[in-house]
């Protein structure tokens, strides 16, 4: 069965403004997160936006876009007014590429497709990889996942977690990770069927998922499955500030575009 990807584009960064728009070996940056999608199994790829720059952009280099509202409280809000416009049946695919991610590799987009459809009780499909290093379990801008034996989440969490407590029972045991160690960190793109979508629209916040900051964590509070694969490939970072620019336009500068 056939996917669609939406790749949210939004002008206001605070840290970037108008990244979407940023030249990169001669394109701009979401003509490039647009061509990894179009290289990925997905029957359809759309770009949504609010702002009418990144629209024209679009069209100029033959991009499906979508406008959609300002105000939305947030990204899954967004996507699910996309399937909307687009018609789309409540048991179609819709996977969430963000579009400041112009080096992410199409075998991660079509992974997460993959496993909504491997797994029929999963209304979400993330990725995850393995943390190696210790400093990352402690880091709270690193979102730790634990799962079951079949990949479906327990939880998401900017705390160290599972806790080993035999081992970080003192600060100099923080500086290496247990020899045993079931660390995953969280990777920040999501397949959703559209029945999630027209659900979780009208579910009000989670307590954790407030605390956390998570968004993910208001689905498993109301018992959605999520499936967490282990990324087929390492994902790189997207672009969030000027450094990122400037280390991503030497990437694809040097591999001609």
């Amino acid at each position: 069965m056939s996917f669609t990807v939406v790749i949210p584009a939004r002008y206001a960064s605070t840290r970037l403004p108008g990244k979407p728009l940023a030249d990169i070996a001669g394109k701009p940056m979401i003509r490039h997160v647009v061509e990894r999608a179009r290289e990925s199994a997905a029957g359809r790829v759309v770009v949504a936006t609010d702002d009418e720059r990144i629209y024209r952009a679009c069209e100029s280099f033959g991009a499906e876009v979508v406008m959609t509202a300002a105000n939305h409280a947030s990204g899954t809000d967004r996507l699910e007014e996309v399937t909307r416009k687009l018609a789309l049946t409540s048991d179609a695919r819709v996977v969430n590429v963000q579009g400041d991610e112009p080096l992410i590799p199409s075998a991660l987009i079509n992974q997460v497709a993959a496993n909504l459809q491997l797994y029929p009780d999963a209304a979400i499909a993330t990725l995850c990889e393995e943390i190696t290093d210790a400093n990352a379990v402690f880091d709270p801008n690193v979102v730790k996942v634990v799962f079951d034996h079949r990949g479906m989440a327990s939880y998401f969490s900017r705390a160290p977690i599972p806790w080993a407590r035999d081992h970080w029972n003192d600060a100099a045991g923080r500086a290496v990770l247990p020899q045993k160690a079931c660390y995953y960190r969280h990777v920040g793109i999501y397949g959703y069927r559209v029945s999630l979508l027209r659900e979780f629209v009208n579910w009000p916040p989670a307590p954790l998922e407030q605390l956390e900051s998570l968004e993910q964590l208001r689905a498993l509070h109301q018992g959605a499955g999520i499936h967490v694969g282990i990324a087929a490939e390492a994902p790189p970072a997207g672009v969030d500030t000027e450094a990122d620019l400037l280390r991503l336009r030497q990437i694809l500068e040097a591999r001609g575009g």
